[in-house]
């Protein structure tokens, strides 16, 4: 793939630990972004049976022995993303307003903005309520190494209609129009194995997970 993909970065803690559940090693928080499609359009990156979705979350850490992004590009696992689809729903999710207002404050490249006491946990399905599926990929802006440990939520998140109208229309290129189709296209899954959460009194194939993500959104809430 080339060209370039425009999305804009919420900078994360770097407190903020991950780790257990299968992943190599203990990872640190970086940043989250969105990608988005068409007005009422597939915007997601991923797709489940063949189902796209208006819009996906990435959630993007580091092994916590790098100091940058670019630094763990270098590793064959340095980087791992936890991605959540955005599913439209009739009533909005007022959570959210606070990313939508902050994106209208950076409407073009190289602006910037802070968002006071936002939690991500509050816009993020409880951990004993997710169920996921793991797979390694590739980044999906160029150069689109392959270098992440995805792990991709069943659970969506809602929106309403309105609120991702307001996700497409508010950033913008150059030349003053709409910065929409951020997202990369679906690729083939090329061999790769994707393994999958399976809930009974626990949960199976990857274990440890639950209370992976359970410290991973404490941490959040402490964080303003």
């Amino acid at each position: 793939m080339t060209g370039c993909i425009f999305v804009a970065h919420f900078a994360l803690p770097s407190s903020v630990r991950l780790c257990g559940g299968g992943l190599p090693t203990t990872y640190k928080a970086v940043q989250f972004h969105l990608h988005w499609g068409e007005e009422q359009q597939p915007g997601s990156e991923h797709s489940v049976d063949g189902e796209r979705y208006p819009m996906e979350l990435h959630i993007v850490h580091i092994k916590e022995q790098y100091s940058s992004l670019q630094e763990a590009e270098s590793d064959t696992t340095g980087i791992a993303a936890l991605a959540f689809f955005f599913e439209v729903t009739s009533e909005p999710n007022k959570h959210f307003d606070r990313v939508i207002e902050a994106l209208g404050r950076v409407r073009y490249q190289g602006n910037s903005s802070t968002i006071l006491g936002f939690r991500l946990a509050d816009i993020i399905l409880p951990a004993s309520k997710l169920s996921y599926y793991r797979y390694s990929g590739s980044l999906t802006t160029p150069g689109c190494d392959q270098i992440v440990v995805w792990t991709v939520f069943h659970q969506t998140l809602p929106i309403s209609q309105k609120q991702l109208a307001l996700v497409t229309r508010q950033l913008l290129y150059r030349t003053e129009k709409p910065m929409t189709g951020v997202f990369r296209p679906m690729q083939n899954l090329n061999r790769r194995i994707v393994f999958t959460s399976v809930k009974s009194d626990g949960v199976r194939a990857l274990p440890g997970l639950i209370t992976l993500f359970l410290c991973f959104f404490c941490a959040f809430g402490q964080q303003r």
